[in-house]
């Protein structure tokens, strides 16, 4: 039986660096339990939506065991920040004030690179059908977003996942649509036993599993100005989008399937 899903809480004590990577800016930071993390700011680009992306991917990623750095909500105080001099950053600090998102920062970790390290064709398929799943546009050659740590993979940077939250609109469409920016994937000439990882994963995620994983977004990241729900009404979207999509998985399979035999 699965554990039941917990995130711990921290308090962001020292800014330490920008990790100066797309529009997001996250950074290095120090928290009151003397771990470092990088640090995911609300008052970036996307806002909330790119936080609960993380939280989301991240979660589901675990859950399907795939290695993930731990996740935590991060407090940040409002007099956080204030000795920074970089404008650019200090507003970004000002207008994430309150609940943030985290990832323990592996100290040490190096960028995988699909030249130097071969991963076996059961673990590419997982992470393929992963984010095909949470139609992850962000896996590709240019950006992997995996980490080598001690000798095993890591994913990090979820938050380019579920893009449709960004429109909101026809949702059920997106839920049931292949996901045809797979092609683009690091990972897909590497991932041959798709077709038989799919009842694996999928057993992993009942639909009480998903639904607990969606309750773990924090109500304060809910309260949208340009849709018309209240946060349950949201929060039953996200569910619904994945109990759909998961139970019409041979669409996005077949998708992922038909562009490796174009690419081998």
């Amino acid at each position: 039986m699965n554990k039941t899903i917990e995130l711990r809480t921290v308090a962001v004590t020292r800014y330490i660096t920008p990790l100066r990577e797309g529009g997001s800016l996250p950074a290095l930071a120090e928290a009151d339990d003397d771990f470092k993390y990088v640090l995911k700011f609300r008052g970036a680009g996307h806002g909330v939506k790119a936080l609960i992306a993380e939280l989301l991917g991240g979660e589901i990623a675990r859950t399907l065991g795939l290695r993930v750095p731990e996740l935590v909500f991060a407090t940040l105080d409002e007099a956080f920040g204030r000795s920074e001099g970089d404008e650019e950053i200090q507003d970004l600090l000002k207008f994430s004030q309150g609940l943030n998102l985290a990832l323990h920062f592996l100290s040490g970790a190096i960028t995988y690179d699909p030249v130097v390290t071969e991963i076996d064709a059961e673990l590419a398929s997982k992470i393929v059908w992963l984010d095909a799943f949470t139609t992850n546009i962000d896996r590709t050659f240019k950006n992997t977003n995996m980490l080598m740590w001690h000798k095993e993979l890591w994913l990090i940077d979820h938050g380019a996942t579920f893009y449709f939250h960004h429109s909101w609109d026809n949702w059920e469409k997106h839920a049931l649509s292949p996901f045809s920016l797979i092609k683009s994937h690091v990972l897909l000439p590497q991932a041959s036993k798709l077709a038989e990882v799919d009842e694996k994963l999928k057993a992993l995620l009942p639909d009480e599993k998903l639904r607990e994983i969606v309750n773990l977004i924090p109500e304060d990241w809910l309260h949208w100005d340009d849709v018309d729900l209240n946060p349950e009404e949201i929060k039953e979207v996200y569910f619904q989008f994945l109990s759909r999509r998961k139970a019409h998985s041979q669409t996005f399979i077949k998708e992922a399937e038909d562009v490796r035999k174009l690419l081998l």
